[in-house]
């Protein structure tokens, strides 16, 4: 705890020390802001901002004002030298991702890629985040999850991605747009199998909205009628396979003559993908011995 009172106290102070300072903002509802991230927009020296209308509208709502500068895909080329050399001086500098973080589809990691490379300091403002507001109202698995962004546009593509992760042991997490939402939907479902899914729609927005259902149903629901705004698709892992007794234990039967239970265990544990404890257990029924031999 006294951790979390010092960076408290830290994130209060008014002055900034230099460096980059990677700012998220509300990805919907305002009041979303932390106040760390106020304290950063309303003391540092320059805000970098991919779509300063958007940004704009935040800091009238909060009463800051401080100079901009447009960083985005057209411009960034020519932007970041410029920003590295302000940064290089000790400027302050505030990086806001218009749409919360990580950095998806913003030039702002390239940003953070060459400050760091240059070995300036860069500081995180955690804040909102599509990815972990779409995760923590889906039911579903929280422990392991995967973001795998937004897949490609093409189908045939985009099942080939889909084929790379179907074994990942996890939540996968995916931005989609509404338009590509009823086939990447078919896709996922094709590929996946029938897992329980989650739509998540205008997140902290006034028409938010999370549907959970089976992928066959989420692909009939969508298929027609693409929704509007901003998407996040969460799939749960797969199913953990039983393992084959039978076949554990044939091979157990081959080994156990030749080799110690434990030797022998490991060996049909590796051969088999089966827990390593409980193949270990069976060799020992198989050798009569019970769990104290």
């Amino acid at each position: 705890m006294p951790d979390v009172e010092e960076n408290v106290g830290h994130a209060s102070a008014p002055e900034l020390a230099p460096g980059l300072y990677i700012t998220a903002t509300p990805i919907g509802n305002a009041a979303d802001i932390t106040l760390r991230a106020l304290t950063v927009l309303k003391h540092c020296d320059w805000i970098v901002a991919e779509d300063t209308r958007v940004t704009s509208r935040l800091l009238s709502l909060y009463g800051i004002s401080r100079p901009f500068s447009i960083y985005n895909d057209h411009n960034a080329a020519a932007m970041r030298p410029k920003l590295l050399e302000r940064l290089t001086s000790g400027a302050r500098l505030a990086l806001v991702s218009d749409a919360g973080t990580p950095l998806v589809s913003d030039p702002g990691y390239k940003l953070v890629r060459e400050a760091r490379a240059l070995g300036l300091p860069v500081f995180p403002i955690p804040g909102p985040s599509a990815v972990l507001a779409g995760l923590t109202a889906s039911g579903l698995p929280s422990e392991r999850f995967f973001f795998a962004g937004f897949l490609p546009s093409k189908s045939g593509e985009r099942r080939s991605a889909l084929a790379k992760l179907k074994a990942i042991p996890a939540t996968l997490i995916f931005f989609e747009s509404a338009r590509r939402l009823g086939d990447s939907l078919a896709d996922m479902n094709a590929q996946l199998g029938p897992r329980q899914a989650a739509v998540a729609r205008e997140l902290t927005k006034l028409h938010e909205e999370v549907v959970r259902a089976p992928l066959p149903e989420l692909a009939a629901r969508y298929a027609t009628v693409p929704p509007k705004g901003e998407i996040v698709v969460l799939v749960e892992p797969p199913a953990e396979e039983e393992p084959d007794t039978q076949r554990i234990d044939s091979l157990l039967a081959q080994a156990l003559p030749f080799m110690p239970v434990k030797a022998a265990a490991a060996l049909v544990a590796e051969a088999t993908g089966g827990s390593k404890r409980e193949v270990y257990e069976r060799a020992l029924a198989l050798k009569g011995e019970g769990h104290d031999g």
